[in-house]
């Protein structure tokens, strides 16, 4: 395998541009895709993506459609970016040294590009044409998983209901798990599903995305 940094400079351009071409094909009003679009382009290291990408590459596996469900992991990721900053979260008013999206776009259009994003990422998975119909809806149910309320969604509430209070190492652990390590961890299962792994080699990424999910949490 290549060394990350170069693997990196290969790769975001082509996920910029698979993330281009799926707001592109969106036929919505063009207030909702400029403030998606806004967000969705605003940087970012991508890293979601490019671990599905290096896990691909790890078990040395071409997938055409790979670019496609990194793009749609980083639309859910940049929701969750969009919403975090609303003034009724963390009423930030700069995201990567740009203007948050409800300070642009207003409070009610951020929610529904946030909405936007989060819906559409579902339908860019249902309409792969390269996966067949089991993987897809094991990609589908995992995704809506780390994304929902036994994931993200969930880490975020007890993120919130921890805040001005103390927590055990344990329940720190439990928010930086759900919060940021879900989608991270999903970012790897999808790159062995894409592979058809088996199933030690599954489990052995599972368990990689896992450890590396929380910490990345901390870190940040």
């Amino acid at each position: 395998m290549t060394s990350f940094q170069s693997f990196k400079e290969s790769q975001v351009p082509k996920i910029e541009q698979q993330l281009s071409e799926q707001i592109l094909s969106i036929d919505a009003p063009v207030s909702l895709k400029e403030a998606m679009n806004y967000s969705l382009s605003a940087g970012g290291k991508r890293v979601r993506p490019l671990f599905l990408l290096a896990v691909l590459d790890l078990l040395k596996v071409n997938h055409s459609e790979a670019w496609t469900v990194g793009a749609s992991i980083e639309m859910i990721h940049t929701y969750s970016l969009i919403h975090d900053d609303l003034p009724s979260m963390d009423n930030d008013d700069f995201r990567r040294g740009k203007l948050t999206n409800h300070k642009v776009y207003g409070e009610a259009i951020a929610i529904l590009a946030g909405d936007g994003l989060l819906t559409y990422s579902f339908g860019v998975l249902a309409r792969l044409t390269k996966v067949n119909a089991e993987n897809k809806l094991e990609l589908i149910h995992l995704l809506s998983k780390a994304a929902g309320a036994e994931g993200m969604v969930g880490g975020q509430v007890l993120d919130i209901e921890s805040e001005r209070k103390k927590v055990t190492v344990e329940e720190l652990e439990t928010i930086h798990i759900n919060k940021t390590g879900a989608l991270l961890l999903f970012s790897i299962e999808a790159g062995a599903i894409l592979a058809e792994a088996d199933d030690k080699t599954r489990k052995a990424l599972s368990d990689f995305g896992f450890h590396i999910g929380l910490a990345f949490q901390i870190q940040d």
